[in-house]
């Protein structure tokens, strides 16, 4: 029989939002495996269907920088929130996004660049600052997006300081359009982005990994069913899966009575051109990351099982 730790039932109390209890029985269903617990949760309508993001458990700061048609994003992680307070983190993060800039967007390609002027690199800055501080540092991931024309826009949530915070988001619209009605766009819906964590752009951006293990959700919650009413079923499933969980699709949190799709044509009649949402990348502090929350959930689960 597996070994179902309190770490492993309260991260996957935090995947499904299922309660503790339920999680632990579904740990012991399927032998400790994580995500075929979430799995067994969601078939048995226990858990939330859109909530796979992994918990967000790691200290630091999402950076973002612009300049004109081209934007980056970075993530830089510390031990503790402190360390992020600082100063020097502060600026190491700061700098890390604005030299990803004139980047590959790889994470390679970022710590081998060269701060201006100087024969230092990036990860030979991180190294320096670690020893200075005391604390281990991580240049975790970079994204780069473009735009041939139009707009790049961001976002950043519980921003400690510009362009530094918890949540860091870009969107790039390429238009021809008037700049500063697809900027203001551009934002409202970084803050979208922000706030419905989608996992693609379109139903054509959904891996199919993904795709195959809604399918074979929705095929054991019905099973039973003739053949041509399951795959009606799936059909039914998939497309309220897609407007839940693709950006294009969302309800627009600005204004629910509208698709994301449907705000982007409306906006071509103020912008002057047609609008096209080519990408966006989102990036939330720690996410996936595990982390060491302390006993007192070890206790609850001890205290659980009797």
């Amino acid at each position: 029989m597996a070994n179902i730790t309190a770490a492993l039932v309260k991260e996957l109390r935090e995947k499904t939002g299922a309660g503790m209890m339920d999680c632990k029985g579904a740990l012991n269903e399927t032998a400790g495996d994580i995500e075929a617990a979430v799995d067994w949760l969601r078939k048995k309508g226990l858990a939330k269907a859109a909530k796979k993001a992994g918990r967000v458990a790691a200290e630091g700061l999402v950076a973002v920088e612009s300049s004109g048609h081209h934007a980056a994003i970075v993530e830089v992680n510390s031990e503790t929130d402190f360390v992020a307070r600082n100063d020097s983190f502060q600026a190491f993060a700061r700098e890390a996004a604005k030299l990803s800039l004139d980047t590959d967007g790889t994470l390679e390609g970022l710590e081998t660049a060269h701060f201006p002027g100087s024969t230092t690199t990036i990860k030979e800055t991180l190294s320096h600052l670690i020893a200075t501080i005391g604390e281990n540092m991580t240049l975790r991931r970079v994204a780069k997006l473009d735009v041939t024309k139009g707009v790049i826009a961001s976002y950043v949530h519980a921003q400690v300081a510009d362009g530094l915070g918890k949540i860091g988001v870009l969107v790039a619209l390429e238009s021809e359009g008037d700049v500063e009605v697809l900027s203001t766009l551009g934002r409202q819906i970084a803050m979208h982005v922000a706030a419905t964590n989608p996992v693609a752009l379109d139903a054509a951006g959904v891996d199919q990994a993904t795709l195959d293990r809604e399918i074979n959700i929705l095929r054991e919650k019905n099973a039973g069913k003739p053949e041509n009413v399951l795959a009606k079923i799936v059909e039914s499933g998939l497309k309220s899966y897609y407007k839940e969980v693709t950006l294009l699709e969302q309800p627009f949190v600005h204004d629910g009575s509208k698709t994301i799709s449907q705000v982007l044509k409306e906006a071509e009649g103020k912008a002057g051109a047609a609008v096209k949402l080519t990408a966006f990348v989102r990036y939330a502090l720690g996410e996936g990351i595990e982390k060491d929350d302390g006993p007192d959930f070890a206790s609850e689960v001890a205290a659980a099982r009797g």
